[in-house]
Order: structure tokens, then C-alpha cells, then sequence
């Protein structure tokens, strides 16, 4: 089975499957209790943020946890995770992968080869497999959060830039999914405002007053389009504000959660690295369930 290695383990993320499987322990200890605000009878999308989990790992696993909490509840495991996400601009093409499986510290993460398939046939997709792929953190850090959370649910990973064909895929995978019968969850991979000098966004200065503007205002703007689930608000102010480093993820996670009856979404938890590290340089984190 050719499956794609793991390139951030033991360092964005335990590599040892005991050590991941404590972190995630961890992690669930604060499972925060929220109610069904989304009128669904089982959370079937999230935005999740991917640095390395000591800085966000708490608020994806919350997603996660929280998708499978209700899950267990009405009896009902999503069978397959639509994962959005690269570091894309308006122009770039779009990615999907297309081999059999993702190594995790937990095991193999197999794709869904003919939903894959079927997506990368209805788009210009630019297609990678396990021997030529781009390492990117904003999908591989997911997958132990699936693995554990869902073993035996597959996946179709894709990179999707922040355009209205972004709508477009989230709304046929939906279809698509539907089509074959599959319980399905859409994810998208996302950190919010990146700040500081590290950065090259500094118009608040530095020091608390910047944390304030970045948590009270511009974060806040896009969690807010977040939880209006408007994929196209989304984009737009992502390319406008600097505060989605993914929003094309984020947007076709939305499009395809709207397609199964969404209106709306929950905020589980909103960080960010300087809560845990003060800096004069730090980056913003949500965790949405639709």
C-alpha cells in the first residue's frame, strides 16, 4: 500500500503512538460541554487550526472530540472526512491526493480512492501521491486526531485555494458523498491572524494593545463569518483582513457542511500562541463545529 510519510512528527506533533495517544488524553480533559446550537442531530463539520499541537493541538482535538462526543450519542460515526487545506493564494491551483493512505503515529489513515477520484475528475486539480507531494502541516496534523478519534473512518485530503471554485468542490464532495451513501464530515485546516514583525503585520505596534486588536477585532471578524457559515464571507475577508491563513479550506469545509442543511456554526474554543508563549509575534486559533 503506498501511503504518504509522515514529515512533522516528533516535532509539530508526537511521533511515538503512546505519547500521542497521551497528548490527546490530555487534550480531552477539557472537553468543553456545549449544546446542539446548530439544530443538527450530529456535528458534520469543523475548522480546526494546525501549528504544533503544544500551541493549537488543544482546540483541533476539542473539534474532533466534540464531532465524536455527538456522534456517540445519536449512534452515528462519520465514515469519511473531507480534509481541506494547504497554504494557497487566489491563483495557485488547487491539490488532492490521491494514494492509498497517510502514515500516523497510530497507524495507517487510508483515503477514499474512488471519492478522491471522482473529485479530482470534476476539478483542475493538481494531484500528488505518496512519491511526490508537497509537506504540509495543515493537513498531516489532523490525521492522528481522525485516527484516534474515528479509526476506522477514511479520508480525501485536498489543497484548496481561497476562490469561489472553493465553494464549488466543498458543494460536490457533498454531493458526491451523498450520492455513494457516506456518512461524511468536513473539515477545514486553518490558523486566523498572524502577527507581529515575524510576520510583516505590525499596524497595531506591539505589546498588549496588539493581543487586544488581534483577539477583540480582527480575529473576531473572521470567526464571526465562521459562524454565519457564508463561504464566500470567508474568502473575502480572509483576503481582506489577514486573518485566515487558509480560507479557501475553511470555505469549501463550509460549502459542503451548507449542502447537508447547515446554517450556522459553533465556537468550541478560540486561542492563541501568545496565551501560551507571549511574543511580540503570535498567531490566532478557532475551533468551529457545524
Amino acid at each position: 500500500m503506498p501511503v504518504r510519510s509522515m514529515d512533522f512528527a516528533g516535532t509539530w506533533y508526537p511521533g511515538r503512538k503512546d505519547e500521542c495517544i497521551g497528548t490527546i488524553e490530555d487534550f480531552q480533559k477539557n472537553l468543553p460541554s456545549i449544546s446542539d446550537e446548530t439544530g443538527y442531530s450530529g456535528y458534520i463539520g469543523g475548522i480546526v487550526p494546525h501549528a504544533g499541537w503544544y500551541f493549537s493541538g488543544s482546540t483541533a482535538s476539542t473539534v474532533f472530540g466534540t464531532i465524536h462526543r455527538r456522534a456517540m450519542q445519536i449512534k452515528r460515526m462519520p465514515q469519511l472526512f473531507f480534509l481541506f487545506g494547504m497554504h494557497l493564494h487566489a491563483t495557485s491551483p488547487h491539490y488532492i491526493f490521491i494514494d492509498d493512505g497517510f502514515e500516523t503515529p497510530l497507524g495507517i489513515l487510508q483515503v477514499h480512492g474512488e471519492l478522491s477520484q471522482k473529485l479530482a475528475d470534476a476539478f483542475d486539480f493538481k494531484k500528488e501521491d505518496s512519491s511526490h507531494y508537497s509537506p504540509d502541516n495543515t493537513i498531516e496534523l489532523q490525521l492522528p486526531f481522525i485516527k484516534y478519534y474515528f479509526p476506522d473512518a477514511r479520508v480525501v485530503a485536498a489543497g484548496i485555494a481561497p476562490n469561489r471554485t472553493a465553494v464549488e468542490i466543498g458543494e460536490k464532495a457533498a454531493g458526491f458523498a451523498d450520492e455513494l451513501g457516506i456518512e461524511a464530515c468536513f473539515i477545514g485546516s486553518t490558523d486566523l491572524t498572524h502577527y507581529g514583525p515575524n510576520y510583516g503585520f505590525t499596524k497595531h505596534g506591539t505589546g498588549e494593545k496588539s493581543v487586544a486588536w488581534v483577539k477583540e477585532e480582527n480575529d473576531r471578524r473572521i470567526i464571526e463569518a465562521f459562524i454565519s457559515a457564508d463561504p464566500l464571507h470567508v474568502i473575502d475577508e480572509a483576503l481582506t483582513s489577514h486573518n485566515a491563513c487558509c480560507p479557501g479550506a475553511a470555505a469549501a469545509a463550509i460549502a459542503g457542511a451548507r449542502n447537508r442543511g447547515v446554517k450556522s456554526g459553533t465556537l468550541v474554543q478560540y486561542t492563541t500562541s501568545y496565551d501560551r508563549h507571549p511574543d511580540s509575534s503570535f498567531v490566532g486559533y478557532a475551533g468551529v463545529v457545524y
